[in-house]
């Protein structure tokens, strides 16, 4: 099975799952984040790694217990540690600091935080909140870093109920353009 195969498969299998939103999917954030990116004319890396960035919560069957439990289910870890056999750093270092760039937006943007659904706000909490000084400028160290920031936007602007996306087979299409 090729791994386009093997993402839509994990996508069909558990992207019906509720997003901690709620009513969103897994399936229908990661298609709103996806579609964000390709409206903005991003890379195909860019779009990648939108539409992958929490697949971590679909591959750990534990992660939303995690949350509940005031635990920091690290799941952009579990997501890169499965995507890096396959994909460079244009697609997986944006996903690795995704929750890194939420804590730097909360430490630089003064209006980001009030942008924060409910779930963002609790995970914060268990992920370390908003960042201190050395850690932003430890953060804007870091390759693809400004590349995580915008991933970040476009993922806090993916959790809506009736946003119409294209389907799943047309985002693999930049999957597949991805690849390593």
């Amino acid at each position: 099975m090729s791994i386009t195969d093997e993402i839509k498969s994990i996508y069909l299998a558990k992207g019906k799952n509720h997003f901690d939103e709620g009513s969103v999917t897994q399936l229908s954030h990661a298609l709103q984040c996806a579609q964000h990116a390709e409206i903005a004319n991003s890379s195909a890396e860019m779009i990648t790694a939108c539409l992958l960035h929490d697949i971590g919560h679909l591959l750990n069957n534990d992660a939303r217990q995690a949350i509940r439990n005031g635990e920091d289910a690290e799941h952009e870890h579990i997501a890169v540690d499965y995507l890096q056999s396959w994909f460079g750093p244009a697609v997986t270092s944006p996903i690795r600091w995704h929750v890194d760039a939420k804590r730097y937006l909360c430490a630089t943007d003064k209006t980001y935080f009030s942008k924060l659904s409910k779930g963002s706000v609790r995970s914060l909490e268990v992920q370390g909140g908003p960042f201190d000084r050395q850690e932003v400028a430890s953060f804007e160290s870091q390759p693809y870093y400004k590349e995580a920031v915008q991933l970040r936007r476009w993922d806090e602007a993916s959790k809506s109920t009736s946003t119409a996306t294209p389907s799943l087979d047309h985002f693999l299409n930049f999957v597949s353009q991805a690849l390593i």
